[in-house]
C-alpha cells in the first residue's frame, strides 16, 4: 500500500503538534512526530521522510545542530519553524542546509505553500535539467543563454552565472554568503554590496518592473530567492 508524502514534524510543544497535524493530514501528508533533537535525527534515518518541519528551540539539541547532523547523511528538504527572530539565526540555519525559514506565529496557508516549494526544489535538485524556467524567463545552461518571452537577454558572464545559480535553487532562500561563495568564491563571502549591484542589474534586465520585483525576491537581511510559484524545469523587492 502506497503512503502519502511523509513529513517529520519536530517540536517540543504538544500544542503545536495538535494544531498542525489535522491541517497536514488534510493536505495529504503522512505525519510523523518528534519532540527532541535526538529523536529528530533518528527519525530522519528510520522514517525516511520526504520533508522535515523543524523547530530550533528543542530541549536537548539546538535545531541548528539537528540540521548539521541530518545533512551529514541526508538531503531531505528542511523547513525551519521558530520563534527566534534574529537574522543571524536564520542565516546560520540556512547556511547549514535548511531550505526555508518561517517565523512563529505563522499562517497555515503560508506554511503549506513553503512546504510545497521546498519539495519541488528538492525534486528539481534530484533530476536537474539543462534548461530551466522561471515564469517567462528561460535559462539554457549549456548554451549560457537567457530568454525572456522568447527574446534573448544579454547578460555578462558573471550576471549569467549568478542568475543560473539562483534559478537552480528556485523557491529556496539563499543567503548572501551562499551566493557569494558559489558565484565569486570564498574571498568575496562578505561582499554583500557587490552582490546587490549585480542583483540590481539583473532586475533591470529581467523584471517587468524592476522597482517592484516579482522574480528575484529579497529576503531582508538574509539573501534572495527566485519566485517559485511558476518555476519549472523541462528537457530539450528591492535590494
Amino acid at each position: 500500500m502506497s503512503r502519502g508524502t511523509r513529513i517529520l514534524v519536530v517540536d517540543d510543544e504538544p500544542a503545536i503538534h495538535r494544531f498542525l497535524k489535522p491541517s497536514l493530514v488534510a493536505e495529504g501528508y503522512d505525519v510523523v512526530q518528534a519532540m527532541t533533537g535526538e529523536a529528530a535525527v533518528d527519525g530522519v534515518a528510520a522514517e525516511k521522510p520526504d520533508i522535515v518541519l523543524l523547530d530550533l528551540g528543542l530541549p536537548d539539541l539546538d535545531g541548528k545542530e539537528v540540521i548539521r547532523r541530518v545533512r551529514a547523511f541526508s538531503e531531505v528538504p528542511i523547513v525551519v519553524l521558530s520563534a527566534r527572530e534574529r537574522e543571524a539565526e536564520k542565516i546560520e540555519a540556512l547556511d547549514l542546509g535548511a531550505d526555508d525559514f518561517i517565523n512563529k506565529p505563522f499562517g497555515v496557508g503560508e506554511l503549506m505553500a513553503r512546504l510545497r516549494a521546498a519539495q519541488r526544489h528538492a525534486m528539481r535538485r534530484q533530476g536537474e535539467q539543462p534548461v530551466l524556467k522561471a515564469g517567462e524567463i528561460e535559462v539554457d545552461v549549456p548554451a549560457r543563454r537567457v530568454l525572456r518571452g522568447g527574446d534573448d537577454v544579454k547578460l555578462t558572464p558573471k550576471e549569467f552565472e549568478l542568475f543560473a545559480f539562483l534559478v537552480r535553487h528556485a523557491g529556496r532562500v539563499l543567503t548572501h554568503g551562499q551566493i557569494l561563495n558559489a558565484v565569486w568564491g570564498p574571498a568575496h563571502a562578505h561582499d554583500t554590496q557587490y552582490l546587490r549591484v549585480y542583483v540590481k542589474a539583473l532586475r533591470q534586465k529581467l523584471e517587468a518592473d524592476p522597482s517592484a520585483p516579482a522574480l528575484i525576491l529579497t529576503e531582508s537581511g538574509v539573501g534572495y530567492r527566485i519566485a517559485e510559484a511558476s518555476a519549472s524545469a523541462r528537457t530539450g523587492a528591492e535590494t
